[in-house]
């Protein structure tokens, strides 16, 4: 990959709208994998570039989130456990196996969720005042987070819209407070797979810290839009935004 003024504008610019689509919703990182893609790098080498700019994005939205007491702290660490250990799972077979084989899985579970969301919005997104279960009070979303490291560690793109199911849906926080740990869960699972892909030797630093740039910039003014908007205007964001990332999919 040869970095031009063109390239430098191009990766900041993406990172910016990813990131904060992550923060709010997801799927951003169906516009950094074809940009990186675009710009040259091998469809692996994207997958493990891509996991800096999220990483970097995720530390500063979850600090964010924290700054304004949106994150639930005594549920951070039950919630993570299932997501770090499916997140491990994912980052190995991803840096062994051809992830060509995840396209239709993405597009399919990216299409899914829109119609979720579209059809059963109460499903992610539960009345004001519902109180929120520990992941060891509903089995299905301890599984939920599990399969979401999983993915998230194998490919990253749409697992944003799959922590929101299980957070939102199963363990019924409000989306503010879901978009919280959800930054938290892709926080642990992304550090965990930047590692293995460091170790794989499937990371390029430049274009990687480039479109970080980005993403920590969009990341931090999505939270402080995150924290002011009301519930419903956060639903219909999301449902916007994952309309957007199957068109991104099917493009790319």
């Amino acid at each position: 990959m040869e970095i031009t003024l063109l390239s430098v504008l191009l990766l900041a610019a993406t990172g910016f709208l990813a990131g904060g689509i992550n923060t709010v919703a997801g799927g951003g990182s169906n516009l950094t994998l074809p940009a990186l893609m675009i710009l040259g790098l091998p469809a692996d080498i994207a997958n493990g570039t891509n996991r800096i700019a999220i990483t970097l994005q995720c530390v500063v939205g979850l600090a964010g989130f924290d700054k304004h007491d949106t994150l639930d702290r005594p549920a951070v660490v039950p919630i993570l456990i299932p997501t770090i250990i499916g997140g491990v799972c994912g980052a190995i077979a991803a840096a062994v196996i051809p992830n060509l084989y995840l396209k239709p899985i993405l597009l399919g579970t990216i299409l899914t969720m829109a119609l979720v969301i579209l059809l059963r919005p109460e499903v992610i997104a539960p009345p004001p005042g519902t109180k929120a279960l520990a992941p060891s009070q509903n089995r299905g979303a301890w599984w939920s987070l599990f399969g979401a490291g999983v993915y998230g560690g194998f490919v990253q793109a749409g697992v944003g819209f799959i922590l929101l199911v299980a957070l939102a849906g199963g363990l019924r926080y409000d989306l503010l407070r879901a978009n919280a740990l959800k930054t938290a869960c892709a926080l642990s699972f992304t550090s965990v797979a930047l590692v293995v892909f460091i170790i794989f030797d499937q990371v390029w630093w430049i274009p990687g810290l480039i479109l970080a740039v980005g993403s920590m910039t969009g990341a931090h003014l999505a939270v402080k839009v995150a924290v002011r908007a009301s519930q419903n205007s956060i639903k219909w964001f999301l449902f916007l935004m994952t309309l957007c990332a199957v068109a991104a999919g099917l493009l790319f």
